[in-house]
């Protein structure tokens, strides 16, 4: 981070919302890797679901210890709320991806709640990284990649339950009618479901872990403007921060559940 004596607002804010880039493609501004923004993602998945794996694995049938008796309680919170959404014939396959998706996109969102100014001089004088967004889903790049890959989910379970001929079927005489008059209405109106499902999978996820992001630092700015701004800075953080938690919990819930929801979609006929 720049000196005190060159800090500003601007560059204080464009220093957190700077990431670490590294071009795949010379001379292309589209082959560009967030690095911060994969690495964090595979640590903390790493980490996440590794810590489930183990400790399943060494589950007992006896009296579970606290460890065991939380993750127990997590899967089966899980596992309750997509059967009472999904009515398909795969449950074991959406219930496992819903809690991976879950545990996953909660621990990206979690990384807000750490100071960012701790966070971002831990970077800089330990890995002497001077760019390093910690927070994956403030990225769009991430919601939109795991959206995108929930709805060729969504596309592949409609062609192996349906068939592609039902899928077919669907599109063109579904929801207003078989009247070959209204297959083109059909079709865009299906168009348009299809197009805005992976856009407000991930623009809501994306946009609420943003503007905490934000608010955050906003607070670090006013922490940074004197004595009484760094006590009310503190203050006002503290309250955000465990304000933020509700907010981090609730998006990786609702991002899930809208995940089982479409996968169920893919399930039934229209």
């Amino acid at each position: 981070m720049a000196s005190d004596t060159e800090l500003t607002p601007t560059s204080y804010i464009e220093h957190h919302l700077t990431y670490l880039t590294t071009q795949v493609r010379e001379g292309s501004s589209f082959w560009v890797l967030h690095v911060d923004t994969l690495v964090t993602s595979i640590i903390l998945g790493v980490i996440s679901l590794g810590f489930i794996w183990l400790v399943v694995r060494k589950a007992t049938s006896g009296v579970p210890s606290k460890t065991q008796a939380f993750v127990e309680l997590a899967v089966e919170f899980i596992d309750n709320e997509v059967k009472n959404t999904f009515h398909g014939n795969r449950h074991v396959f959406v219930a496992p991806a819903a809690l991976t998706i879950f545990v996953w996109v909660l621990m990206m969102n979690a990384m807000d709640i750490l100071p960012i100014d701790i966070m971002a001089w831990i970077m800089e004088h330990a890995f002497g990284l001077h760019n390093w967004k910690i927070v994956p889903t403030t990225d769009i790049n991430t919601t939109f990649a795991l959206a995108l890959s929930i709805w060729l989910l969504m596309l592949f379970f409609n062609v192996k339950v349906k068939g592609f001929g039902g899928w077919m079927h669907e599109l063109f005489c579904t929801p207003f009618g078989k009247n070959p008059l209204l297959w083109l209405l059909n079709l865009l109106f299906n168009f348009i479901e299809y197009v805005s499902k992976p856009l407000s999978h991930s623009l809501r996820l994306f946009g609420n872990i943003y503007a905490g992001e934000i608010i955050f630092l906003l607070l670090g700015m006013w922490a940074a403007t004197g004595v009484s701004g760094t006590i009310f800075g503190a203050i006002l953080g503290a309250g955000w921060a465990i304000f933020h938690i509700l907010i981090v919990t609730l998006q990786a819930f609702i991002f899930m559940m809208l995940t089982v929801v479409y996968l169920s979609m893919a399930h039934e006929s229209h």
